[in-house]
């Protein structure tokens, strides 16, 4: 176990889905192979947890215990991926000043949100490590009509649609948290039987830990929180 290891920095992350005649689609980017975390792999739209939106928040009224984290969700996939979920389209014009850092709790009047488009999905803190550490809520949510994604070309390469089994099966990097979350996602037929799986299930936080299985070390979590594959050799698992 890792003493010394940093403050967990508190971030959010929008997983979109939509349906298709084959089965829904989930939103994945790409991020650049060139950045320090999770580099080159594939992950869902989100990040860090930005002062804005603890200006934002602070603006609002209501008694979310997540306020900010669904306040960032929504910001860092207009920021990463061109949606806008969760706000009202028409806002989408202060997209610019947004990304530039210029004022967005002024920009954009509390009354514009709607939070309950976000389902909580899961929050994931993996302690433990030397390297950064995020307390990540994921929430899911519904993809416009006609939704059309597109990089931000700086720290996602490329924006895409797929089901979550091919993304699975494609061979990408894929850091632990996200796998999961693919592999419980893959397990629904609609978007619907998504958001009902989520709505119905607390998002406790997963906080993985290793413990040694049939003679060999995995990295391991609950069993009770509706994920299919709940363990995984440490040697195969990869991390951030």
């Amino acid at each position: 176990m890792v003493t010394d290891a940093p403050d967990p920095i508190p971030a959010a992350s929008l997983i979109v889905l939509r349906d298709t005649d084959t089965g829904p689609e989930v939103l994945m980017v790409e991020r650049a192979s060139t950045l320090a975390f999770a580099a080159g792999a594939l992950v869902f739209p989100g990040g860090r947890i930005d002062p804005a939106d603890h200006a934002l928040a602070e603006r609002m009224t209501g008694a979310r215990e997540d306020l900010v984290a669904r306040i960032a969700a929504i910001r860092e996939t207009i920021e990463e991926a061109g949606l806008t979920i969760g706000i009202d389209p028409a806002l989408a014009v202060h997209r610019a000043a947004l990304l530039a850092g210029e004022a967005a709790d002024a920009l954009l009047p509390p009354d514009a949100f709607d939070l309950d488009a976000l389902v909580p999905f899961a929050r994931w803190l993996p302690l433990g490590l030397s390297h950064r550490i995020f307390d990540t809520r994921f929430y899911l949510a519904v993809a416009p009509d006609r939704a059309a994604a597109s990089p931000d070309g700086g720290e996602n390469v490329r924006a895409f649609w797929a089901r979550p089994a091919d993304v699975l099966a494609s061979g990408a990097r894929i850091i632990f948290p996200t796998q999961r979350n693919l592999e419980r996602l893959a397990m629904h037929d609609s978007v619907a039987g998504a958001m009902a799986d989520a709505a119905a299930r607390p998002a406790r936080t997963i906080t993985p830990w290793v413990e040694n299985r049939d003679g060999s070390p995995h990295l391991c979590i609950p069993d009770d929180l509706g994920y299919p594959v709940t363990a995984e050799p440490v040697a195969e698992a990869q991390r951030g």
